[in-house]
């Protein structure tokens, strides 16, 4: 096993073929369903071509990288059991876990909300995110906050 990960997908992770990004083919794998790869990147690139017009100063992709940076949780709480009793301990996240946190929080934001086709919805949720609001923001802000509030326990952290 390679040092840096458990799986062999981070080696084999080949950019995606428009944007040359590690990033986005990461994102369009997670939004894949059934292996149906072709469909993720027609809704990705769908919803970069409906960024370039709603967004005139800055690049799609620009605006994706923005979102995924915002989205990215610096700290989490983990369950810790101490003396029987279970805690939630705050402890700071690793950039692995940030990205991968910061696609989930996304997909789901866009899986919840219904009514419109999905390039419209990860379109809205990207510029959203890059604007830091919409749902995937609003996750990590209670994450944060729930950090902030078991900051007590940090002591419980090794």
């Amino acid at each position: 096993m390679g040092a840096k990960s458990f799986t062999a997908s981070a080696d084999i992770l080949k950019p995606d073929p428009v944007h040359n990004s590690l990033l986005l083919s990461k994102f369009i794998n997670c939004l894949m369903y059934d292996g149906k790869k072709s469909t993720a990147q027609r809704v990705v690139y769908g919803a970069f071509e409906v960024i370039g017009k709603r967004v005139k100063d800055a690049k799609p992709i620009d605006v994706f990288n923005l979102a995924m940076e915002n989205v990215k949780p610096n700290v989490e709480t983990r369950s810790r059991r101490v003396g029987g009793q279970n805690y939630q301990v705050p402890m700071s996240v690793s950039k692995k876990r940030q990205q991968s946190l910061a696609i989930r929080w996304i997909l789901e934001a866009i899986r919840a909300k219904g009514g419109k086709p999905m390039v419209e919805r990860l379109a809205d949720e990207l510029i959203a995110a890059s604007r830091r609001e919409g749902s995937a923001i609003q996750t990590r802000e209670n994450v944060h906050k729930m950090a902030e509030a078991n900051r007590a326990f940090a002591h419980f952290a090794w």
